[in-house]
């Protein structure tokens, strides 16, 4: 790698850090998964449903989120591979899994703050 492919990536890092580190969102949340697991997601990852992934639509891909459960308070963190959702006002789609582990699965939606 190159020095200025390292300074490059460096500045890359700063900026999502500090961009994900200052951004904060509240709304509505649902899962996919059947249907989408081993296909690509829009990052050009094979989506995994039992991975702690998720879609958002305008954070980069490979951002880290830590997205709360407003109803339960668990929290879980995912990490930004997809695009969406395209489904009325909701701010997130989750993996299974992380649908899962915050306790949603069964409900399909529920509401959830994103840091």
């Amino acid at each position: 790698m190159t020095k200025k492919a390292v300074i490059a990536a460096i500045c890359a890092a700063s900026v999502l850090t500090f961009s994900s580190a200052a951004y904060a969102q509240c709304g509505g949340a649902s899962w996919y998964g059947p249907g989408f697991n081993g296909k690509r997601a829009a990052s050009g990852e094979i989506f995994n449903e039992n991975a702690m992934t998720a879609a958002h639509r305008t954070l980069p891909f490979g951002t880290k989120v830590q997205v709360t459960d407003q109803s339960t308070g668990n929290s879980v963190e995912v990490t930004i591979n997809d695009r969406g959702p395209f489904h009325g006002k909701r701010i997130i789609d989750l993996s299974k899994a992380a649908a899962t582990a915050l306790g949603f699965r069964n409900r399909g939606v529920t509401t959830v703050c994103l840091q």
